[in-house]
């Protein structure tokens, strides 16, 4: 994987340890060695990096460490100390990793793609079993070698001109396949094809939910997966069962109890649990993490730095409750994944307890890149699956199936909007609204993006009230957070089946931007953020509750409305329609009225201001004056300019519904759909 400053500022940002580069080099990633290697052209080479590592860990050791056999931490109990286990003199036993992989082939990692984040296009005859020794994230400026790696083209594209260059260029260099972005409808060209198949490389396409981190981490879990090898009993176990059952064959060689946790502490896998198991352990298990309390303990007792920062095992004597305990962190390179814990319940720990603990730590490398390499593609694919539904893009039945709908499964959309704000607050408003969201229902689906969350709510009995009462919750929720951001929120009809969610989604946009606007409104021309109203006022042209009966209706006046659902804003969603129908054939086209409101617009908007507030008052000179607070000759000054710079005539029923139209437009600005803007 080839390093430049670029991309080593994405490592150090992510906390990893990188060596001061003083020409290209690269890092191998399983080993963490580092080689000569290129360039990348592609400034996306950082940012693909950056995210394959993110969460890495920066290694502090202390000046002068050495590794030991057995290791103590600066806080660790001084009384009732037990033996700590003898280790094991000379060679290991060939029972404990005496296996040597010979390589891992490209047909070894597709094999390993559980979940398809790369499809083969093309593999000239014994291509696949050409041993893959690593990977090159873009193509690189410098003439190094590409021997035996995977070329990831990031910073091209399948229909780039340039393609078929990149293609022969890896070729020429010696790698033997390379990758590129999903080619679409229209798949990958004939040329890039045919470049492969003169040039004798393999060619593989990367799943269009997919990204680059993820191909990153596949190829790595494979790698690791091969430097693993077979030989021993520990790797054969974990081959045939996993972590669980790795966890199983440790605890025989230990005899102890076993569990593999990730760097957050959550249990993975675990060995049986005997009579004699400590309450920690069965609280640990039964919890599925380690509490955090004990966490704390282990923070302050200065054990979980030792344990971060060491590559050996770590012994923990018994103290009052706590059984004697070995751990060892779970490394791959510099990144560390997971831990292994072994408690001696009841029983002494095995003589050669940490010779096979420190092999299960390498063993158990490619299952937790496993892990989560599989928890991030399931990610990915399902918000992949979620935004094709609600854009109506893609294969309906694929993303039905990804999302584990039924296909006539009655669905509703929610969609919450809050006020563009920045900071901790702004952020924690939506995930607030998220967990609430899962909680309200554990089937439902949600989509997150800068300012808004989408909610596809699965309605098994066609409910029209489901959705309109999460509505309601949601923005319930919203208010009640202090110094958070304004959040409106707006409910879709239930469609029939998930395939019409699209049609909900558009509904519950449009509530939303109705519910923005209507508030804005009330607050008075040319106010576009949150309002709070006087009370008994809920703004111009409000009328009333809904058949619904939850969201207009609040106890409160003193607030805004900001929730509804289908049928309560039924006016304004159709204004809101007919608006975004006219605006291109507006846009196209000019004249006086088009003239005058760019004009305005650009010297400030006064007068679109006035002429709003004049139309909204039905022609009311001294109503509209007040509400734009300024004395009635001046807004009839405002008006008469109209007349006399642009000749518009608005006593002319014509010209008065076009200068509505024109002003009206010019103040809610085009639909915001940010969703089929990304994708």
């Amino acid at each position: 994987m080839a390093l430049v400053p670029e991309c080593v500022q994405s490592l150090r940002d992510d906390g990893v340890v990188c060596w001061p580069l003083t020409e290209p080099e690269s890092i191998d990633l399983i080993t963490g060695r580092r080689a000569h290697g290129g360039t990348p052209a592609a400034q996306e080479a950082a940012s693909a990096v950056g995210e394959c590592v993110r969460g890495l860990k920066r290694d502090r050791r202390p000046t002068g460490w050495r590794p030991t056999p057995l290791v103590s931490w600066p806080g660790a109990p001084t009384h009732r100390r037990s033996r700590p286990p003898a280790v094991t003199a000379g060679r290991p036993e060939r029972a404990l990793g005496a296996g040597v992989p010979s390589g891992t082939t490209l047909r070894e990692v597709l094999a390993q793609d559980e979940d398809g984040v790369l499809r083969l296009l093309l593999a000239p005859a014994g291509q696949d079993d050409v041993v893959v020794k690593g990977v090159i994230i873009g193509v690189e400026d410098a003439a190094g070698p590409y021997d035996g790696h995977l070329v990831l083209a990031v910073g091209a594209r399948p229909d780039d001109v340039s393609a078929p260059d990149v293609v022969r260029e890896a070729a020429r260099r010696g790698a033997v396949a390379v990758v590129l972005r999903d080619g679409g409808e229209d798949g990958v060209p004939g040329p890039v094809l045919d470049a492969a198949r003169r040039a004798g490389i393999a060619l593989l396409s990367r799943a269009e939910w997919a990204e680059w981190g993820d191909t990153l981490e596949l190829v790595r879990f494979a790698l690791a997966l091969g430097a693993v090898g077979s030989q021993d009993s520990l790797a054969q176990g974990a081959a045939g069962g996993g972590l669980g059952m790795l966890a199983a064959v440790v605890a025989r060689y230990c005899r102890a109890s076993i569990t593999v946790e990730d760097t957050q502490f959550r249990v993975l896998a675990h060995s049986a649990t005997s009579a004699d198991a400590d309450g920690l352990r069965l609280s640990t298990i039964l919890g599925g993490r380690v509490p955090e309390w004990r966490v704390a303990e282990l923070r302050r007792s200065g054990l979980l730095r030792t344990l971060w920062t060491s590559r050996d095992v770590i012994h923990r004597p018994a103290d009052e409750n706590d059984p004697e305990r070995l751990i060892v962190a779970i490394r791959s390179g510099g990144e560390v994944l997971g831990s292994i814990w072994a408690a001696a319940d009841g029983d002494r720990l095995s003589p050669d307890a940490a010779q096979a603990l420190r092999r299960a730590a390498e063993v158990a490398v490619p299952y937790l890149l496993q892990h989560r390499l599989r928890g991030s593609t399931s990610r990915r694919r399902q918000a992949h699956a979620l935004r094709g539904l609600l854009l109506g893009e893609g294969d309906h039945d694929s993303h039905m199936w990804s999302l584990e709908l039924s296909p006539d499964m009655p669905c509703a959309v929610v969609v919450a909007e809050r006020d563009r704000a920045s900071g901790p607050t702004a952020e924690r408003s939506l995930q607030a609204l998220a967990l609430q969201a899962a909680a309200y229902r554990p089937t439902a689906r949600v989509w997150r993006e800068s300012d808004r969350l989408t909610v596809l709510l699965p309605v098994p009995d066609a409910d029209e009230r489901d959705a309109p009462n999460l509505a309601r919750e949601l923005a319930s929720l919203a208010a009640a957070m202090p110094d958070a951001p304004a959040v409106w929120v707006g409910a879709g009809a239930p469609a029939t089946a998930p395939s019409g969610a699209a049609d909900s989604y558009d509904e519950a946009l449009l509530i939303v931007r109705a519910l923005r606007e209507r508030e804005a409104r009330a607050a008075g021309p040319g106010h576009s953020g949150p309002i709070h109203l006087r009370p008994g006022h809920s703004g111009p042209g409000h009328s009333g509750p809904g058949h619904f009966g939850a969201a207009p209706a609040a106890a409160d006046r003193h607030e805004p409305l900001r929730h509804a659902g289908p049928g309560d804003l039924t006016s304004t969603v159709a204004v809101l329609r007919v608006l975004d129908a006219i605006r291109p054939l507006w846009e196209r086209h000019g004249g006086p009225v088009h003239d005058m409101i760019a004009a305005d617009l650009a010297a400030g908007g006064d007068l679109v201001r006035s002429l709003t507030a004049y139309l909204d008052a039905a022609g009311d000179m001294s109503r509209a004056a007040r509400r734009l607070v300024l004395h009635p000759n001046t807004l009839r000054y405002r008006l008469r300019r109209v007349r006399e710079r642009f000749g518009i005539d608005l006593d002319d029923p014509d010209t008065r519904l076009v200068v509505t139209l024109a002003v009206r437009l010019a103040e809610t600005g085009p639909p915001h759909r940010e969703g089929r803007e990304r994708f």
